[in-house]
């Protein structure tokens, strides 16, 4: 045989053993996440009573707060993150009135009769099922049990509600609404289906005039009873339910109906079982874009629960019209015992009530945000920068009419329209008059997003307009000091101190994202704009270092001055988190550190930023802590594990889970620049986790922690392995 043919034949067989060898491994590894996802579904045997023992549910812009009473009833809640009404106009907090009210559309009851629970001690079971985002409900045994099973459909507006039975039974959906007449009307007459829908008042701000949100009731085989009840014709052993929602801006009522049933036969024109089948196939790749499952004691669970639910909870409202509210997001419920504060009365609240309004505040806000970066929950991230994009415009403009000069900033508490006070020197002080910051975290986030996806229309039609705005505005607002720099004068310090000179989170967030925008590719930027950047860069000030019990600190603010601090927050740690321009693998470790350890408000939960900044510093014993407390802290008048405690805000506190995970996140991966550090703030007791999360450049990271070592890791793309540094060697 030619030595030349032998050679180049061995070389083919060798290749394709060695590929099969590689898809053999591949193929080995892969991960079947269904069996630890259902391993945390949420199980309840007991029925309700109230909206206060609900399960949350939701298609990211329809949500539902479904629960049982005892008698058996199936009722919901539903939220929609477009839902936008009014105040009442004799409102007096007009911070309040100015942000709007995020409503409910209404509540469903639905009733079996015979009722399988009619008898005391009838089994119950409640299953929330992750994988396929659905609720299971059976009630009865034998053969009066009846199951009904509640999905808010993935792919369209409307929600589903199937019920089966052993035997015939009558199903009944009745629509209870608490604002008929302020608001509300349910239209008379409607053959076989309900319809409601909610319209603004004459006297609503003209951003929420015009909002017109409701809904259709209906299903085959369904007949009205009365303008408010459905009910089967005859006896069935299965019924399906629908309910289709739609908000609308700037319609008529006729209108807005004609909108809806259009949409309806657009959506029932597809098979139920098809749509099942995408939904759950939806869900089924959104699960699949990462995790962390931590095995080991009960803390370990807990944490695990506690990060699966809230990453599920944001996915239920995270792709809708608006980001996500950090007080309560469309999950709040009604209480009839309801107290703000401990010395404060009893009062009944129902479920459009909500404490800090309708406006978003973006320290909080942010919290949701951060982690679907390396949760690869992209879309969720969205909402956020469109709302901010919306208010550039508007925003600007003032700008130029208050000050007579370019660029923009975001009020640190706006409505999702924008707008801004005007706060020259002269203004008084307060919490967020001269507070500039927002516009430099959101730029940051934004830059993040970029370097994650590589996507450059985003880029250029989403970053580039809100951070030169941004930049511009620092640039262009303050003066020079006599050295030539900088010089931040009055700007608050967040919400710590007033009128501060030289606050050290505006320092740090200009240092980072300029920089950013710096480096980014020539393609993307004009000259002018980089050398602009260029000039400014060299013109900031360096951050506030001072020194405390005998050791270097970084500062709130630059001396020499004295600015009443007003809060609980700690400033100058926002050069950690969120500008990381400190940290493991960063210059002046140490300085940070110390900064840290010498903080002086330590508290937990809610938006405390502790759990991130911990994990940044490489300081595990204090990020375990406290992201475990941030993942097990359940508000304790709401039975849903993950309905977080209102802390200083509203229950659910979805800043409180959202700072868990992040923290969580930065425990097991960090990123710098190319580098993916692994395991930087991992405790030796979680030694057995199965994760993947997701890093800049489209790439994701996989592994398992088996007895605190990394193993069987997979980069892709593969030629991104050389940039992870595996901290478990150490």
């Amino acid at each position: 045989m030619n030595n030349k043919f032998s050679n180049a034949l061995f070389a083919l067989l060798t290749g394709v053993l060695l590929q099969v060898t590689a898809n053999a491994q591949v193929k080995k590894k892969e991960f079947n996440i269904v069996p630890f996802l259902n391993a945390y579904n949420v199980n309840w045997n007991t029925p309700g009573p109230t909206s206060m023992q609900s399960m949350p549910i939701g298609n990211g812009d329809i949500g539902l707060n479904l629960w049982v009473e005892p008698n058996g009833d199936l009722c919901f809640f539903i939220g929609k993150t477009d839902a936008w009404g009014a105040a009442a106009a004799t409102e007096k907090n007009n911070w309040i009135k100015d942000g709007g009210v995020l409503m409910k559309l209404g509540k469903v009851r639905i009733s079996v009769s015979p009722n399988p629970m009619a008898q005391q001690g009838s089994p119950f079971r409640q299953v929330l099922k992750l994988h396929n985002s659905e609720i299971l409900v059976k009630e009865g045994t034998g053969a009066n049990a009846v199951q009904l099973r509640v999905w808010v459909d993935a792919n369209h507006p409307v929600i589903r509600v199937e019920s089966k039975s052993v035997k015939p039974v009558s199903v009944k959906v009745t629509l209870d609404n608490w604002r008929v007449g302020r608001g509300d009307i349910i239209l008379p007459k409607q053959a076989n289906k309900i319809t409601w829908y909610h319209q603004n008042p004459d006297y609503a701000d003209q951003h929420l005039h015009g909002i017109i949100f409701g809904g259709i009731i209906k299903g085959k085989g369904l007949a009205t009873r009365d303008d408010t009840t459905l009910q089967t014709i005859k006896a069935v052993s299965s019924q399906l339910i629908s309910v289709y929602p739609l908000t609308t801006k700037n319609l008529t009522p006729d209108q807005w109906r004609a909108k809806l049933n259009s949409e309806i036969t657009g959506i029932d024109a597809q098979p139920l079982e098809q749509e099942r089948l995408a939904h759950q196939q939806w869900w089924s790749k959104f699960w699949l874009r990462s995790w962390i499952f931590v095995n080991g004691d009960d803390v370990a669970k807990t944490t695990t629960q506690g990060y699966i639910l809230q990453r599920y909870i944001t996915a239920c409202a995270g792709r809708g019209a608006y980001p996500v509210k950090f007080n309560g997001s469309i999950f709040v419920v009604d209480n009839p015992q309801f107290k703000a504060n401990e010395r404060d009365p009893v009062i009944a609240i129902d479920a459009d009530y909500r404490e800090w309004g309708g406006q978003y505040w973006m320290q909080n806000t942010r919290a949701m945000y951060w982690p679907r970066l390396m949760a690869g929950d992209f879309d969720e991230m969205q909402p956020l920068f469109k709302m901010y994009l919306g208010m550039l415009p508007g925003n600007k403009a003032q700008v130029e009419s208050y000050y007579h000069h370019g660029g923009c900033y975001f009020q640190e508490t706006s409505p999702f329209w924008g707008g801004l006070p005007y706060m020259g020197p002269e203004v008084e002080e307060n919490w967020t008059g001269h507070y500039f910051t927002p516009i430099l975290e959101l730029s940051m986030m934004m830059l993040d997003y970029y370097e994650y996806t590589g996507d450059k229309k985003f880029a250029r039609e989403m970053l580039l307009p809100i951070a030169s705005a941004g930049v511009e505005f620092f640039d262009k607002h303050f003066g020079r000091d006599a050295w030539g720099k900088l010089l931040l004068d009055p700007d608050n310090s967040i919400e710590m101190f007033w009128k501060a000179h030289d606050p050290a989170p505006d320092i740090a967030g200009l240092h980072a994202v300029v920089a950013r925008l710096m480096a980014l590719p020539p393609n993307l930027t004009d000259e002018k704009s980089r050398e602009n950047w260029k000039r400014f860069y060299s013109e900031l000030p360096d951050l506030p270092v001072g020194e405390k019990d005998g050791q270097q600190v970084l500062l709130p603010y630059t001396g020499p001055q004295t600015v009443k601090g007003r809060n609980l927050e700690n400033p100058e740690l926002y050069a950690v988190y969120p500008f990381r321009l400190y940290g493991l693998s960063k210059p002046d470790l140490q300085l940070a550190i110390n900064t840290f350890n010498a903080r002086a408000f330590k508290d937990k939960g809610c938006w405390v930023q502790d759990p991130i900044q911990a994990a940044m510093l490489g300081l595990t014993d204090i990020a375990r802590t406290y992201v475990t407390f941030n993942l097990a802290r359940k508000e304790p008048t709401l039975k849903f594990p993950a309905f977080w405690a209102t802390g200083h805000d509203y229950a659910p506190d979805e800043d409180n889970g959202g700072n868990g995970e992040n923290g969580l996140q930065e425990m097991l991966m960090q990123i710098d620049g190319k580098k993916i550090i692994l395991l930087p703030a991992w405790p030796k007791e979680w030694g057995n986790t199965e994760f993947k999360l997701n890093a800049p450049y489209n790439t994701t990271v996989q592994g398992r922690i088996v007895n605190g070592k990394l193993t069987d890791l997979i980069v892709t793309p593969a030629s991104r392995k050389t940039d992870v540094i595996d901290l478990s060697k150490n």
